[in-house]
């Protein structure tokens, strides 16, 4: 077990001052059996009335809404946690469901819905094709095939920080051969979700101490990785970025069928369309007793 302090802080200027609109908000941490959460506050500059609920997967979401004009926002989350996790997991996969193809249960089918059906088009095939590439035999061991696409995706595109917002499409991700972390999430969610895979997206923070792992410029910073659902074992965690299985070293925030539905920060401004000037955003995960907290 490790005890973590988590720093958010997002700041937004404007060249003169703006109105601003509501601003959405997922920065509050995950809780489960793995991760409790000791604490969780979100400081905002100027001040703004706060108000929480929880989204259709359960996450929690923060709006907010202010009364004043300004030149400059800054949102600063801080999270303090217990994170337990172990590098090398055991799954404990239903019978039913150890080799692949297997077909889920009727009212597990039902209950995964849209996370099974791909949300980008393949008009041709094309990525259906090169998923079924890492199907060695059939019947195949289904935990041994999700290793391998996972481990095998960093294999054929290149890892690329970008800081500019969206994501791009499975299809750009093979044509262009490198992505952020965003981008390797939503090929091997969508890969997995061609060969008949309950796949959901999860956004949180990378926890990187000794500067190993892709995804972090520093001690820590905002990530993307998936869960697939498997009976028996349940919701697996991939990193498809740095081939990682188990949720060792992640700290999820939310998770959804859609990357865009799980953005930390998202609002809006009424001003001169000149008016937006820079956003930078500033992340640290740290342990609490190397931060002398």
């Amino acid at each position: 077990m490790i005890t973590l302090r988590i720093r958010h802080k997002t700041t937004y200027r404007y060249w003169r001052q703006v109105s601003l609109g509501p601003h959405r908000l997922m920065l509050r941490p995950r809780e489960s059996r793995d991760l409790r959460l000791i604490s969780s506050d979100i400081v905002m500059t100027p001040a703004a009335k706060m108000t929480w609920a929880q989204d259709v997967f359960g996450n929690v979401v923060a709006s907010a809404s202010f009364q004043t004009m300004t030149d400059t926002l800054v949102i600063e989350s801080v999270a303090d946690l217990e994170l337990d996790t172990i590098a090398w997991p055991v799954f404990d996969i239903a019978a039913s469901a150890i080799s692949y193809p297997f077909r889920y249960s009727d009212s597990d089918w039902v209950d995964l819905g849209a996370l099974a059906i791909q949300q980008y088009a393949d008009p041709t095939g094309r990525l259906q094709k090169w998923t079924q590439a890492f199907v060695r035999s059939n019947p195949t061991d289904t935990l041994s095939l999700l290793k391998d696409l996972n481990a095998n995706i960093s294999s054929w595109i290149s890892y690329q920080s970008r800081d500019d917002e969206g994501t791009q499409t499975p299809l750009q991700t093979l044509d262009r051969g490198w992505g952020s972390c965003r981008d390797f999430a939503i090929l091997f969610a969508e890969a997995t979700r061609s060969l008949g895979f309950g796949a959901r997206i999860v956004s949180g923070y990378l926890y990187n101490p000794d500067q190993y792992m892709k995804g972090s410029s520093d001690l820590g910073s905002t990530h993307a990785w998936v869960e697939v659902y498997v009976p028996g074992a349940g919701w697996i965690t991939f990193d498809p970025t740095n081939r990682g299985v188990g949720g060792f070293n992640l700290i999820p925030v939310a998770v959804a069928r859609d990357i865009r539905q799980a953005v930390p920060v998202a609002g809006s401004f009424v001003g001169m369309t000149d008016a937006f000037r820079d956003m930078s955003v500033e992340v640290s995960v740290t342990s609490q007793t190397s931060a002398g907290a």
